[in-house]
């Protein structure tokens, strides 16, 4: 076991893909001698040259689609977006060109591309840097999005990204790069976690709370004070947002009867509503309350000093666990 970081994790993950196979690549902005904005590529050029750590300009769609004409000339390029945000002028190329190269060449191409994207609030930055652009992404049929949450998955989930042949929207918690826990370096990439599954992060008997990035942690010290209480939450990490592993939420539900959903996003069309729906019609009879979400608000993201009224916290997350005990 090795402690660590969330983005240590990520940076040793992408040192182990570099090291494994001279066919991966990682291009983005600054993330070579500086080591990018957060630091998470810190060294890796320095180790392993510009050839294959590059720094580009500025230019989102630049950068996606010489990483589609990289993919498609046997590479594996790992791209960095600088923050959530910044994705927007390179939506074409993702899901006109990436999503959709595979089934446009009837199964012949595939597009390995990995996009990392530090996303999510919690920083104090300003206007197009803290966004949650997961639900555009999860939405597109072709592509693969997924979501770390702890040190030990953002080290083995980035190098099992970058092993798939699938293109991967790989979404990092930024608020939460700097966290510590354990990574079990130990063993070989098949012999980890799978990447499309959901995990059960706290056992508990009385209500399932589901989140997924940075409102993982969250819902764990909700728990925890909800505990003081004498009630039991369990906690399922969704870890992959599309496509969503289900199995574990529907066994939880069908023994603790309540399911509060918990993401930074706004609801509205947000991943919680496709997991209620799901819930209702696999578990309906159940439910001993109806599914409850606690969200982002319906609102462009606010000024920083604010952001802390819009994001959901420990307090709005036991709110709904008690409401969902009102019923």
């Amino acid at each position: 076991m090795l402690q660590s970081t969330i983005g240590k994790g990520v940076n040793l993950g992408l040192r182990r893909a570099l090291e494994d196979d001279s066919k991966v690549l990682i291009m983005g902005e600054d993330i070579g001698r500086l080591g990018g904005v957060f630091r998470v590529t810190d060294s890796l050029q320095k180790d392993f040259g510009e050839d294959r750590v590059i720094d580009t300009p500025l230019a989102e769609s630049g950068i996606v689609g010489t990483a589609i004409g990289l993919a498609m000339r046997g590479y594996r390029p790992v791209c960095e977006i600088q923050f959530d945000g910044f994705v927007y002028p390179a939506f074409d190329q993702i899901v006109c060109q990436l999503a959709k190269m595979h089934n446009r060449s009837m199964g012949k191409i595939a597009l390995p591309v990995v996009i990392r994207i530090p996303w999510g609030g919690g920083i104090g930055a300003v206007e197009h840097h803290s966004e949650s652009p997961e639900a555009y992404f999860a939405h597109t049929a072709g592509l693969k999005v997924v979501a770390c949450s702890n040190p030990n998955d953002a080290y083995w989930m980035i190098q099992q990204a970058i092993a798939s042949d699938d293109p991967i929207i790989f979404f990092e918690p930024k608020r939460r790069y700097h966290e510590k826990g354990e990574i079990s370096d130990d063993g070989e990439l098949g012999g980890a976690f799978p990447l499309h599954k959901a995990r059960v992060a706290r056992e508990g008997t009385d209500c399932t709370v589901v989140a997924y990035g940075p409102m993982v942690r969250t819902c764990l010290d909700a728990a925890t004070a909800a505990e003081a209480d004498g009630r039991s939450l369990e906690v399922i990490d969704m870890r992959t947002l599309s496509p969503l592993d289900m199995e574990p939420v529907y066994d939880s539900v069908k023994r603790t009867g309540r399911l509060v959903i918990v993401h930074e996003a706004p609801s509205n069309v947000g991943l919680g509503a496709e997991i209620a729906t799901r819930v209702m019609q696999e578990c309906f009879y159940s439910l001993e309350a109806p599914v409850l979400r606690v969200t982002g608000y319906n609102t462009p993201y606010p000024q920083s000093r604010l952001e802390e009224e819009y994001l959901p916290d420990l307090d709005r997350v036991l709110d709904a666990v008690d409401r969902t005990f009102a019923y």
